[in-house]
């Protein structure tokens, strides 16, 4: 165990309540703004004071509310990559980095991540003549030369364009992997998580709602919530039937669930999960709306007693040779989400 964390913090009408331990790992909290995410990680900096609880770090203790123990951020060894960076805009990039040192001993360790980033160049050059990425790189630099133990990430690549955010996630992430960093990730950018992060933590309204690995959360969402966030589009309230099916209400159709599964409050379903043609819960549709990508194309179906359509992703060539007014469409019962509310 590298980071355990179990506190309660309120604020206003908000309450948070987290607990959650990670190892030499990066854990990414998925959640939708206001659910809590960057006052969890403002706890664990040191920079707000829970109200309870307990956070202990490399067996160290940060914060106790019932021992009165609660480190100052300068004592943590936390690093802190902000979603604004927050360079000092009088300073050049190498007197950014600097002060981030704890040991003078420490300078050839600047040179070495300075030359690494790609920074090196760019030593004389102030934060205002830097572009999103360099910006970045030298935050991320300037945490990483006083050896912090954790590293926490709020959103750090919401500012950069799809290149770019791909470019500092990789190097991000081969920077964590190669110094063993236990990193904690805020995030609502699905796939940024998943790209990012081993395990994910679904936040909601201050309560983590399903934790797991990045594969048991994403191919396995417990609530309609983190299917949400987890990129699922086809959700349906279930009306419970004779045993084993369910009434799909806003779809309109009526479905056969896995072996042995009751009925959940929702179904939900991965734009990639529905088969053309017959099956199990076959249904045939009328073509509502056809919204195209650059490489497939989202096919938005209407069932004839459904109120809410819900939409296929074909690849382009299958919708060429399948297009037509309506589809026959089979939903698998392997294929579906079975929610909580």
């Amino acid at each position: 165990m590298a980071l355990f964390v179990d506190i309660e913090k309120a604020l206003g009408d908000f309450r948070l309540k987290v607990k959650f331990e990670v190892g030499e790992e990066t854990l990414a909290l998925l959640g939708p703004s206001g659910s809590g995410k960057s006052l969890t990680l403002r706890c664990v900096a040191g920079i707000c004071r829970p109200d309870r609880g307990k956070i202990l770090l490399d067996g160290e203790t940060l914060f106790d509310s019932e021992q009165g123990i609660d480190l100052p951020p300068q004592r943590r060894r936390v690093g802190y990559l902000f979603q604004d960076y927050a360079l000092f805009p009088h300073m050049t990039v190498a007197e950014n980095i600097r002060c981030g040192l704890r040991e003078k001993g420490d300078e050839p360790l600047m040179g070495e991540l300075m030359a690494a980033m790609g920074l090196t160049a760019l030593a004389h050059k102030r934060p205002g003549q830097l572009s999103g990425g360099e910006r970045q790189r030298t935050a991320l630099a300037r945490i990483l030369v006083g050896r912090p133990r954790l590293m926490l990430l709020d959103e750090p690549f919401s500012a950069l364009d799809s290149h770019l955010r791909f470019q500092m996630e990789r190097e991000t992430r081969q920077v964590i992997h190669r110094l063993g960093k236990t990193a904690l990730l805020v995030s609502h950018d699905r796939d940024e998580v998943f790209r990012l992060a081993q395990q994910v933590a679904v936040v909601r309204e201050g309560q983590i709602l399903q934790l797991g690995t990045r594969h048991q959360v994403f191919e396995g969402p417990e609530t309609v919530t983190a299917a949400r966030l987890t990129g699922c589009r086809n959700l349906s309230r279930a009306i419970p039937l004779e045993e084993g099916m369910a009434y799909a209400a806003d779809w309109g159709m009526t479905l056969k669930l896995p072996p042995g599964k009751e009925c959940p409050d929702w179904v939900g379903l991965r734009q990639g999960g529905a088969v053309l043609g017959p099956g199990e819960n076959q249904v045939k549709c009328r073509v509502w709306e056809v919204v195209e990508d650059p490489f497939s194309v989202t096919v938005m179906l209407k069932t004839a007693g459904g109120a809410e359509p819900f939409g296929i992703t074909l690849d382009k060539k299958v919708w060429k040779q399948a297009e037509g007014e309506t589809l026959t469409v089979s939903l698998p019962a392997g294929a579906l989400l079975l929610l909580k509310e």
